[in-house]
């Protein structure tokens, strides 16, 4: 039964993937202004143009470019960048791993937080820390990501001096600059996922608390503490799964703005500098890495979801 339920979500991921890259493509339209003047300047001749266009291939039709990129990207090329002749996947390989660590920290920031924050308010109910978590839960989705890391960094880098302000070290140069290097945008990029898992858990968990089995629960003398984490919280958790899964997505898409506020050389820096140097092919690659990313997390989701609820109809 399983089987087959995995076979309907790779079908469906497929055509997923299909349009992704029929999307991914299409950016070279949306992209202002002309990557060949850009990379002769406005000065060029008209042959020089016309050659350039030749080698890179934009003299062909459309369909036909698409195709061959989608040959290429199939078969693991993702190109050359037009302006420092370096293979695609060799600089997304490089910024990969900066880009994940980031994400991983800001994924373990918002599952703690928000667990927290949600345990907290029911095992409180109506004292300071549930309004406290209600709080939270409200304001973390109001304030943008960029304005929490303009914040972080006046108090904590410039008035106390405790963190660096920019800058990158990774965890395999040692444990404790990257702590300290990736606090403030681990914490910048967290701060929507913790509120978005604290309501959501919050309410989960409040529907939990209300149901048969943990009333009996209570009957045979269990306490509070027992109610919330032997009996509510396991059955809780399986919506907030989803939730994760999403979260993975949108914090992915949010290390654009969090890696260039921190200068930090990952794959959201790199797409943003390929923009700015009209670096088309850049850019293809780097967006269909992370839209491919986001997919396989959501196939994952749908499979970790599936197997951790028996009650699911396959």
């Amino acid at each position: 039964m399983f089987l087959k339920f995995l076979l309907r979500r790779l079908l469906y991921v497929i055509p997923m993937l299909f349009i992704t890259t029929l999307i991914v493509f299409s950016l070279i339209l949306l992209i202002p202004g002309d990557p060949v003047l850009a990379m002769l300047g406005d000065s060029a001749t008209h042959e020089k143009i016309a050659e350039l266009r030749q080698q890179l291939g934009l003299d062909q039709p459309l369909m036909l470019q698409y195709f061959h990129w989608l040959n290429n990207a199939v078969h693991g090329d993702l190109g050359r960048s037009i302006f420092t002749g370096q293979q695609v996947d060799e600089a997304l390989m490089q910024t990969l791993s900066v880009t994940m660590q980031l994400v991983l920290v800001g994924m373990f920031f918002s599952i703690t937080g928000g667990m927290f924050f949600a345990v907290t308010s029911i095992y409180y109910p109506n004292s300071w820390m549930d309004y406290v978590a209600r709080f939270f839960g409200t304001l973390g989705t109001a304030i943008p990501n960029f304005l929490v890391a303009m914040i972080l960094i006046i108090f904590f880098s410039l008035k106390l001096n405790w963190l660096p302000a920019t800058g990158f070290t990774s965890i395999a140069d040692g444990p404790v600059p990257f702590i300290k290097g990736i606090l403030l945008p681990g914490f910048s990029l967290s701060l929507a996922g913790i509120a978005v898992i604290t309501r959501h858990l919050r309410s989960s968990l409040m529907e939990t608390m209300d149901a048969d089995y943990v009333r009996t629960a209570y009957s045979k003398g269990a306490s509070r503490y027992q109610a919330i984490f032997k009996h509510s919280l396991q059955n809780a958790l399986l919506p907030v799964v989803t939730t994760i899964g999403l979260l993975f997505g949108t914090a992915l898409g949010a290390t654009v703005v969090v890696e260039n506020i921190f200068a930090i050389p990952g794959m959201g820096q790199l797409v943003v500098n390929a923009i700015e140097q009209r670096d088309f092919t850049m850019v293809q690659g780097v967006v269909l890495v992370m839209i491919v990313m986001v997919i396989i997390i959501n196939f994952i989701t749908d499979l970790v979801y599936a197997l951790l609820d028996p009650r699911i109809e396959y």
